[in-house]
């Protein structure tokens, strides 16, 4: 089959790669819809290197169709997956932390992922219920969007973003303004973004930001004061792995405000913070890693019930042979979401 592998740091290629063979209890799906996140191209670059092997296929947002039947699945159900693997069994996971637990595997990463013309889901993911049949009216490419939507609702539940509140969200790409989606269905009081970005500012806006700042011509902290009327906002956002915005966003709350540190940064990076503030303020700080299962199936339920809107954010598609090129237009940040195609 012909699949984008991952032969090493900045080393992306097109080939062809054996066929999966399904084991007892696996599932083979003929891939649909691949997109990619942000962490993929961290993977590609050699800034994130946990899980990953060389030669690997890599990709965690998909969706397919079933070709080789598991369990109840039969050939020709359309299927999405939830990436990570719990055990099930550990201290974390019996405590509803199973995203935490340490012997989590993950397609993409420990497994071979999306970025290929079929995919192997292991029994155990089968049996842990990671599988979900799509309904009819949902495409491909809006399913491969329910895994990073699910690390959003993971994100926000983690920092507790709830009606009325006035949130700050550092960043308006796909993650970003997929913040904003959620955030304008809980109720946010009002959504302010910073994106030095013109072109993803409108899309925020867009999206149901209120307001959409660019933080390199405008004292970013000056304007949330004056949005918020001098206090500072409930909820400060980090939709980009940079590490100074960690201290950006604590001068942005309020007192007791609460701070998630959402994007993951890459290894070896470290952030300084105003220790002061956070102490004196009260200031929460949070962090929030990936999703779990049940973040998932609630992701999908939001994306099917139409509550969230995602099928305007794909705004770029490729065939698997161009991947070089798809992961160069999802880097260059001229793209919205991009997805490798499989017709």
């Amino acid at each position: 089959m012909k699949a984008a592998i991952l032969t090493a740091p900045n080393a992306l290629v097109t080939g062809e790669v054996a066929d999966p063979a399904a084991e007892p209890g696996d599932l083979i799906l003929r891939v649909r819809a691949a997109t990619i996140c942000g962490t993929d191209i961290r993977i590609w670059r050699g800034r994130k290197t946990a899980g990953v092997r060389y030669p690997s296929v890599i990709g965690h947002e998909f969706s397919g169709d079933v070709i080789e039947g598991g369990g109840l699945f039969q050939p020709g159900q359309r299927v999405s997956v939830c990436p990570p693997i719990p055990c099930g069994g550990c201290h974390y996971c019996q405590r509803g932390m199973e995203n935490l637990c340490p012997d989590l595997i993950a397609i993409g990463y420990e497994i071979d992922g999306g970025f290929a013309e079929y995919i192997r889901i292991p029994a155990r993911a089968l049996a842990m219920g990671n599988a979900h049949l799509l309904p009819d009216h949902v495409s491909h490419e809006e399913a491969a969007l329910v895994e990073p939507m699910a690390c959003v609702l993971n994100g926000q539940d983690k920092v507790g973003l709830t009606l009325g509140d006035t949130v700050v969200i550092l960043g308006s790409g796909p993650i970003g303004t997929l913040h904003i989606k959620l955030a304008k269905l809980r109720g946010a009081g009002r959504i302010i973004v910073s994106e030095p970005n013109a072109g993803r500012r409108k899309m925020a806006l867009d999206a149901g930001a209120d307001v959409a700042i660019d933080p390199t011509a405008t004292d970013l902290r000056a304007a949330v004061l004056a949005e918020t009327r001098g206090l500072g906002a409930d909820v400060a956002i980090c939709a980009i792995g940079i590490p100074a915005l960690a201290r950006e966003a604590v001068g942005l709350v309020r007192k007791r405000g609460r701070v998630s540190l959402f994007a993951g940064f890459s290894k070896g990076e470290i952030g300084q913070l105003d220790i002061n503030a956070v102490h004196y303020d009260e200031i929460t700080l949070t962090g929030a890693f990936g999703l779990t299962r049940a973040n998932y199936g609630d992701s999908l339920n939001l994306i099917a019930d139409g509550r969230i809107e995602v099928a305007s954010m794909v705004s770029h598609r490729y065939g698997l042979e161009d991947c070089l090129g798809a992961f160069e237009m999802a880097e260059g940040g001229g793209a919205m979401k991009v997805a490798l195609i499989n017709d």
